[in-house]
């Protein structure tokens, strides 16, 4: 980005934050329009929550192509393709009068977003400066953990007013104006490298969705068919591993994961995101179906949390550099447990402001967990690593995700009855979240603080 002026690097900067906000909100806006389409598709909570699984499972078959394609592919061209394919899924799902085709969709979607979600984080890791690389990332989480949080509250407000088609058509007016604004000012930043794309790689990586497609299906059920996808999933998957440590030029370079650093923050920020996801996801369904609100009131309930969410990204670095990374880590991931503990001791009281202030607890953690791990862990990388570094840790933070909503969904919907969402529901799932906190806080624990701070 040498050759761009300041303000050239101001717009180009703030247009692919604004795009990866976008995609970001697309990807828990449904939470909050769930208990809609669970009834006009008359699907249960298992069903309806492919909508978010669905998209995160395409979302990580795609994500450790993106290195290629920086490498491979101008980023402008990159760019404005991934919106176009974004904007084909949006017009699916707006289209959509059965429940697959909605699912088709969000894949398409998910795809986009998948590419996306790991390629604007390398570049912007890539062109930064590593002393001003934890500022940079915290703008990055506010962008990213404020998005995820304002989803359901987008959605709400627009569901109160119009129906659901509308939360799409929303999504698919501002990408057209971001296309726009990125013709005039996304320029090609990344150099151009001869990469050779390993198809045998990418088809193994298949692997991947088939494991998690078998376990999410075999939640409910356990066939030969399943079993048959699950066991071919794994040989694929430990194929697709073994071979990025034997050729030359991997899909995606895994000896990154024998830095350790790299492979705690990595753990980290995966187990943050779980967190996050799983607020946005049970706290809709807990305002709509325990506490009987409407959507839009259910939307605005996530205010204060997306809110906390936002100015505590914000001052993350500030903290990190006063404080130290473990200091701030502990603190971040204390605030997640007390909170997924305060939902579990306080649900069944059905006071809205306390759901409020332990959902904004949850939330306001992730702002010292998430993009602080990030920074943590991309910076005990070579340069030349930190596309592949990222790529990998975006896939596991969206591996992770797909399981804690799955596991989560599947807990709400065996303690509940078939099609409803019952309070001891609510209960298993908000113990379970409490357990992984607890795991999260357990991990923190391990990091050095001397070696921690060395790599800030």
């Amino acid at each position: 980005m040498s050759n761009l002026s300041d303000i050239q690097k101001k717009f180009f900067i703030n247009v692919l934050l604004a795009t990866s906000f976008t995609f970001s909100i697309s990807q828990s806006a449904m939470t909050t329009i769930y208990p809609t389409l669970m009834k006009h598709f008359s699907v249960a909570v298992s069903s309806v929550q492919w909508l978010t699984t669905g998209f995160m499972l395409v979302m990580v078959l795609m994500m450790p192509l993106s290195p290629w394609f920086l490498y491979i592919v101008p980023f402008k061209a990159f760019l404005l393709s991934l919106r176009i394919i974004f904007r084909f899924g949006t017009l699916v799902a707006i289209a959509a009068g059965y429940f697959s085709l909605l699912v088709i969709g969000r894949l398409l979607e998910g795809a986009a977003v998948g590419l996306l979600f790991p390629s604007f984080q390398s570049v912007i890791l890539s062109i930064t400066p590593e002393e001003k690389r934890l500022t940079q990332m915290g703008l990055v989480g506010l962008v990213m953990g404020s998005a995820l949080a304002v989803g359901p509250i987008v959605s709400g407000v627009i569901l109160e007013i119009f129906d659901w088609q509308a939360v799409f058509s929303f999504f698919l007016l501002i990408l057209i104006i971001l296309f726009l604004l990125s013709l005039k000012f996304i320029k090609n930043v990344m150099p151009h490298e001869p990469y050779h794309f390993d198809v045998i790689s990418s088809i193994s990586l298949m692997g991947l969705v088939m494991l998690l497609y078998a376990l999410q299906t075999m939640t409910t059920k356990i066939t030969i068919s399943l079993l048959f996808i699950f066991f071919v999933g794994l040989l694929l998957f430990g194929y697709f591993v073994q071979r990025q440590f034997s050729i030359k030029e991997p899909l995606l370079d895994l000896r990154v994961l024998k830095n350790a650093a790299f492979r705690l923050g990595m753990f980290l920020t995966a187990g943050s995101y779980i967190a996050l996801i799983v607020t946005t996801v049970l706290m809709p369904i807990y305002f709509q179906k325990i506490l009987g609100v409407n959507a839009l009131w259910s939307g605005l309930m996530m205010v204060p949390a997306a809110i906390s969410l936002s100015i505590l990204n914000r001052r993350s670095a500030e903290v990190m550099k006063r404080f130290g990374l473990k200091t701030t880590m502990l603190i971040g991931s204390a605030m997640i447990l007390i909170g997924f503990f305060g939902l579990l001791i306080t649900c069944q009281i059905k006071l809205w402001l306390l759901a409020i202030i332990f959902a904004a607890l949850v939330e306001s953690g992730n702002a010292f967990m998430m993009m602080p791990a990030v920074t943590y862990a991309n910076n005990a990388l070579e340069k030349d690593l930190i596309p592949h570094g990222t790529a990998l840790i975006t896939t596991v933070r969206q591996i992770a995700g797909v399981i804690g909503v799955l596991i989560i969904s599947q807990v709400l919907t065996l303690v509940s009855k078939p099609l409803q969402v019952s309070m001891k529901g609510m209960l298993a799932s908000f113990a379970v979240s409490a357990i992984l906190a607890a795991i999260l806080l357990i991990l923190v624990l391990r990091i050095k603080n001397r070696r921690a701070n060395k790599l800030l």
